[in-house]
């Protein structure tokens, strides 16, 4: 019997542990230990992603909370290793590009422990955002890359990986997309306003096809005051054209109450700010609406798969393929009021769905598991 350790670490990871977590259940070969680093420390941004898409209780949580990234780093590392050394896995398998991926695979390569990357090889190739340097720690020090598309494949043999080194598997978030879609359809879109005293509901404050949803957390869009201010007031222009409904990441309501922007906000009849959800209604929300407007990276993914528009407002990507293939735009703040208007008047991109992103991804992996452990 062989011993993987599986870690998740921050929201985007659960969608992507939930469908291996599934496949790898009661498997004769491999036991499987669930670590959770505990980035993400209250029920909306973790406990209820576990009992949404019914991943099993963690063996190990770190609660390392919330700090700086260097404070963050440090607690994962020093936990991590004792997990390591109490439980003396075969390897450790790490996804995505949060703290916690690079810090654990960082104890496990020194602890001479076989690591896997999944997701490896995506590149913003912009040293600015923390994940990239993330991205390149780990793959720098992996045994085992497990890849989403083709594009990763081509920058991990561009950088020296070894063609034998490398699997492309798929895509896990669309693996628990296409396993939870029927289940999101099925939840509640009624919310409660914040610091409005008053509820929206679907079908009647806005209708299918007919509103669009936002999700900005960047610091390069949020953390400047004047940048975020401006960011509101070109939401409260498209909004006077569309309902815009915003499930707010604590980051940018943080500034937004510390740059006090509350007051121009709840000035938008139709921009709605909303807590953040679980994943049911947030799928939910998102394949009802006629596009996305967002600085974040799971949901250019999302969005191809279900072949919205996404308006991504970067710089650059790690996800090219959702532009290559899908129907993911990069463009800049000043580009949103008439791209939206573009979607508006039935001129929205259109794409397709990349290899693999067929909601197996979780099976090739398993298999390629069995063989290389």
């Amino acid at each position: 019997m062989k011993k993987i350790i599986v870690v998740a670490g921050a929201r985007p990871n659960f969608m992507k542990i939930a469908p291996l977590m599934h496949a790898l259940a009661g498997h004769k070969e491999i036991e499987t230990v669930l670590v959770h680093t505990g980035q993400h420390y209250d029920v909306k941004m973790s406990g209820q992603f576990f009992e949404e898409l019914n991943i099993p209780h963690p063996h190990v949580n770190l609660e390392v909370g919330s700090a700086s990234q260097a404070v963050q780093t440090a607690r994962i590392m020093e936990r991590f290793e004792k997990v390591c050394l109490d439980e003396r896995p075969d390897a450790v398998l790490v996804v995505g590009d949060v703290t916690s991926t690079a810090a654990c695979t960082l104890v496990a390569a020194k602890l001479e422990i076989k690591t896997i990357h999944y997701e490896a090889g995506l590149r913003s190739r912009d040293r600015s955002m923390p994940e990239e340097i993330n991205r390149l720690v780990t793959d720098s020090i992996s045994d085992l890359f497990l890849t989403t598309s083709v594009d990763a494949d081509d920058n991990l043999l561009k950088e020296g990986v070894p063609a034998e080194k490398i699997e492309m598997v798929g895509n896990l978030m669309i693996d628990s997309l296409v396993a939870n879609r029927d289940k999101a359809s099925a939840s509640a879109l009624n919310f409660q306003l914040l610091n409005r005293n008053k509820e929206i509901c679907f079908g009647e404050d806005f209708k299918r096809g007919a509103y669009g949803v936002m999700t900005f957390h960047r610091p390069g869009n949020v953390d400047d005051k004047a940048s975020l201010e401006r960011l509101v007031e070109i939401w409260g222009e498209v909004s006077k054209r569309v309902p815009l409904v915003f499930p707010v990441h604590p980051r940018t309501y943080k500034n937004i109450q510390a740059f006090g922007l509350q007051e121009k906000i709840d000035a938008y009849e139709h921009l709605y700010f909303i807590e953040p959800l679980g994943y049911l209604q947030f799928i939910n929300l998102v394949q009802n609406s006629q596009f996305t407007l967002t600085d974040s990276g799971g949901i250019q993914e999302e969005t191809t798969y279900l072949n919205l528009p996404c308006l991504t407002v970067r710089p650059n990507t790690e996800r090219p393929v959702t532009v290559w293939e899908g129907s993911n735009k990069l463009i800049t703040i000043d580009d949103i009021l008439p791209e939206v208007a573009l979607i508006l008047d039935g001129k929205g991109k259109c794409g397709h769905t990349p290899k693999f992103w067929d909601g197996d991804a979780a099976k090739r992996i398993v298999a390629k598991l069995e063989k290389w452990l």
